[in-house]
């Protein structure tokens, strides 16, 4: 299996504490319905097409994604990229200005170290149908060496990409050229630490706030102008291999996805901001350290992760880990 310890942790969470799927407005949990979709690794809230969210396979046949309806979690329209090479680990996707659809080939694909990788840039589509588009390729390098990564961001006002490695004690978010270049290599460089182990990240609709999602918990920042502040821990759902994550179209919800054939998508409610204050209204007080986040109290009392499920799980997550270290 791909990400034994990671499968395996999940799975031990999800016996510890079942949870229900809550969403009282807004965009709905579902269950992702097609069978070609085993290994979901990326979502994004389409901006023209209300309900709809694009995902994709972090390991497929060709350059494909998939529009999925959130109502009844059917596959309503298949998206052939050309003018790109053969993907090799697509980890992650966005939407940024102009209805433009960025994604992310910036895997490590089990461990392979590239000296570059990929991201590709496409208009969204305006009617929901079976075709191919033609995609804009980008060469991606970072400043400090190769990077394992899986979370691509793009800002909703500036347009500007960012990657966030993916490391166990905590990565970087990596910032790119104010403008990609198809014709040039791009070289992305760090400019802040992210104290999770990333596996995907998205911008709120306005540009204001930063999720962070890991395998157990996440982090809501306070964008700062590309500087990111902590705020607060964010609720994350207990599932098998926590993958993905993306704001609801209105930025009421935060979607959150996971990996396997009939993979589930569950809605929770993102935490309220002050427009005045620039911090979180809720009750949610500031995370204190990394991965932990998923383990705090929602405001309806609902406890997501206790204690003992937590210490369970990451001692078998790092203790695997050891044993199945890639070669």
């Amino acid at each position: 299996m791909r990400r034994p310890f990671a499968l395996l942790a999940g799975a031990l969470l999800v016996a510890a504490l079942a949870v229900p799927a809550s969403a009282a407005d807004g965009d709905k949990s579902f269950t992702i319905e097609d069978p070609r979709i085993t290994e979901s690794s990326g979502l994004a809230a389409s901006r023209q097409h209300p309900g709809i969210y694009w995902t994709h396979n972090d390991q497929d046949t060709g350059a494909y994604l998939y529009a999925v309806d959130s109502g009844t979690g059917r596959t309503v329209a298949t998206i052939t990229l050309t003018g790109v090479g053969t993907p090799r680990d697509v980890e992650a996707v966005a939407i940024g200005p102009d209805d433009q659809i960025y994604v992310g080939d910036i895997g490590d694909n089990d461990g392979v170290q590239w000296d570059h990788v990929w991201v590709y840039r496409l208009p969204e589509p305006r009617t929901l149908e079976d075709r191919t588009v033609r995609a804009t390729q980008y060469v991606v390098t970072y400043s400090d060496g190769s990077r394992d990564a899986e979370s691509l961001v793009v800002h909703p006002k500036t347009g500007r990409v960012y990657v966030i490695d993916k490391q166990e004690d905590g990565g970087h978010l990596y910032e790119g050229p104010a403008t990609l270049s198809a014709s040039g290599t791009n070289v992305f460089r760090p400019v802040a630490p992210i104290d999770l182990w990333a596996t995907d990240a998205a911008f709120s609709p306005d540009g204001r706030r930063l999720a962070v999602r890991g395998y157990f918990g996440g982090i809501l920042y306070d964008w700062n102008d590309g500087r990111p502040k902590r705020l607060e821990r964010l609720d994350v759902p207990l599932q098998p291999q926590g993958e993905s994550v993306t704001y609801s179209a209105d930025g009421s919800k935060l979607m959150y996805g996971t990996e396997g054939v009939g993979s589930g998508v569950r809605a929770e409610d993102a935490p309220a901001a002050s427009k005045d204050s620039g911090t979180p209204s809720g009750s949610g007080s500031p995370a204190a350290s990394g991965e932990d986040g998923g383990g705090g109290d929602g405001a309806d009392g609902n406890v997501r992760m206790g204690a003992l499920a937590v210490a369970v799980a990451c001692a078998a997550l790092f203790g695997l880990r050891r044993v199945f270290r890639r070669r």
